[in-house]
């Protein structure tokens, strides 16, 4: 869809009237904590662009005592299994009129270029967005790219499902049954999200069963990994499996509802026993973190909010001598804390989002229009090293 003269009327003024007021949410907290590296990606014919690594799973087993003259145990080696990822292509598209970029194009005209607001709207867009794909859905280890799960049948123009925090107005879905759509369920439009758990589509009767999934159209299975995939017991994960590779899991607490120090403290520990690491933050759902100053205030604890090297800030969590931060993330799947050492989560890219420009222009012609047409992509995944020095709580009572 274009930006024309009739989307932009609001900013073309004929006298300048100051800055555009945004009324979105902008905040990309947890994504900016993850490590971007270009190591270990390459290129192959068939797969395209993808990232390969070792592990170590298993330790060198020919370690023996033994009494004189005794034959020692066999040699041993190092466990090792190669871990793979494909990079995921992510890309956005802006369209101009040639007469939306004639009459903007001065400041007396309009107080604020029709060109910029699309242009730096799109990559503002995508950071938002790279925000909400690095934590995932719930259901990740069906499919990355999944919004929300319907939990109900339906086959009018309103959808109920387990939470509209990914759901935006405006938004182009498709509903499907584990990637197949659903009759009618193509390239529906957002018409209004009117509660945490219900929206609508402005044109067409999607027939929705419960269980069905809420993705971009054409999204399907096609973002990067998130983090409820990657912090999971099981699933199979950059191409090693929990079953064969006992080591390749994460801590998981479904069953803790009310929220304790005793609890947190317990996932440290199983974390670390199991990785020889612990977490280094601690990032919660904005109901979890209230249950958490909640908890601080019943002790008569300072819970004032800390601020630590890197830019984040938090209450604080004592373990030990170490102190980690325990961050808000509004992007964060409710009732979940996630226990994070961030020096083993990466994200691989070739580079950052860029304009295509490879014929020496960013804008082209759109042939037969009057338009201009922009993309930015970016080739990249979220990943692991380690598995096991991570955790999450998934099912805490939120105040």
């Amino acid at each position: 869809m274009s930006a024309t003269m009739t989307t932009m009327n609001g900013v073309l003024k004929e006298i300048y009237e100051g800055n555009i007021n945004d009324q979105l949410n902008e905040e990309r907290i947890t994504i900016k904590r993850i490590e971007r590296t270009s190591e270990g990606t390459g290129t192959d014919a068939v797969g395209g662009k993808y990232v390969t690594f070792p592990v170590r799973v298993s330790r060198n087993a020919g370690i023996s005592y033994r009494a004189e003259n005794v034959q020692l145990a066999p040699a041993g080696r190092q466990g090792l299994k190669a871990a793979q990822e494909t990079l995921k292509y992510g890309y956005g598209r802006v369209r101009l009129t040639g007469q939306l970029i004639a009459l903007a194009e001065s400041d007396r005209q309009a107080f604020a270029s029709g060109m910029d607001i699309e242009m730096d709207g799109l990559k503002n867009d995508l950071l938002k967005d790279e925000n909400r794909v690095a934590y995932g859905h719930l259901d990740a280890a069906v499919a990355s790219g999944i919004k929300a799960k319907t939990s109900g049948a339906s086959s009018g123009a309103t959808i109920t499902v387990d939470s509209t925090q990914y759901i935006e107005e405006g938004m182009v879905i498709d509903i499907s049954n584990a990637g197949t759509p659903v009759a009618g369920g193509t390239a529906l439009t957002v018409d209004a999200v009117l509660t945490p758990t219900t929206f609508t589509v402005g044109v067409g009767a999607p027939t929705v069963a419960s269980g069905n999934y809420v993705s971009r159209t054409g999204n399907y299975n096609q973002e990067p990994t998130g983090l409820n995939k990657i912090v999971d017991s099981t699933g199979v994960l950059h191409g090693l499996d929990p079953t064969t590779t006992s080591k390749w899991k994460s801590t998981e607490d479904g069953s803790t509802t009310a929220l304790t120090e005793l609890s947190m403290i317990k996932m440290v520990d199983d974390v670390r026993v199991v990785s020889g690491k612990t977490p280094t933050a601690i990032f919660a759902s904005l109901g979890v973190r209230r249950a958490y100053w909640n908890l601080l205030t019943g002790m008569r604890r300072y819970n004032e909010p800390k601020n630590w090297a890197g830019g984040l800030t938090g209450l604080s969590f004592m373990y030990g001598e170490k102190d980690l931060p325990v961050v808000a993330d509004p992007d964060t799947p409710a009732k979940t804390m996630f226990f994070l050492n961030e020096k083993e989560l990466k994200i691989w890219r070739d580079k950052e989002w860029y304009w295509e420009d490879r014929d020496g222009n960013v804008l082209k012609w759109v042939t037969d229009y009057d338009a201009f047409e922009g993309l930015m992509k970016k080739y990249w995944q979220i990943g692991t090293h380690q598995r096991n020095c991570h955790g999450k709580m998934t099912n805490i009572t939120e105040s």
